[in-house]
């Protein structure tokens, strides 16, 4: 899947104007929140809030800066995983959770060394990713992305018991971003 229908699929799941008074977000349009869509120019109101504006910041700001992209020249069902746990959760949370995979699965620094959890990706995030791949050969990117998604599901579980009002969303999460 290339970022154009992974924009479009996000946009399809996100809707359109939504304003839940439990979303500490706020208002937002197309996935995209008002703060985020000020950060980027944009100064009228969320319902009016282009279609164009936010696959921009779709491309710019989950996909590019983060180097998602370079993930996806290896690995590109964990490259879209990344994007799509960097949209909801932010490009460093999803970069962690790669690096903390990539790390648990190297066999004691065995295969590749361990990484710095910076939330960044860079060389050694790409090498290692490339070590394991090479290691694990074909079912290798379906088992990292199976520990991605517990490391995301095990955080949206502790965001709804450590805030309430995110159990208004829990089921949503798990139904829609995992798997």
């Amino acid at each position: 899947m290339n970022i154009d229908e992974l924009i479009d699929e996000v946009i399809d799941r996100e809707g359109g104007f939504v304003d839940h008074p439990a979303d500490r977000g706020g208002a937002t349009r197309f996935g995209i929140t008002q703060a985020v869509a000020r950060a980027h120019g944009f100064v009228g109101s969320m319902p009016a809030f282009p279609r164009e504006a936010a696959v921009a910041i779709y491309r710019q700001r989950y996909w590019i800066a983060p180097r998602f992209y370079q993930v996806a020249e290896q690995a590109p069902d964990i490259a879209a995983e990344l994007f799509d746990t960097g949209i909801n959760m932010g490009p460093s949370v999803a970069t962690g959770f790669l690096q903390r995979a990539l790390n648990a699965l190297n066999r004691g620094a065995r295969d590749y060394p361990d990484l710095t959890l910076d939330g960044v990706i860079g060389p050694r995030t790409l090498a290692a990713l490339g070590g394991f791949l090479a290691t694990r050969g074909d079912a290798g990117e379906t088992v990292l992305l199976k520990a991605i998604e517990a490391l995301q599901g095990e955080r949206y579980l502790r965001l709804a018991e450590q805030r309430p009002a995110n159990e208004a969303f829990l089921y949503g999460w798990l139904a829609n971003r995992i798997g």
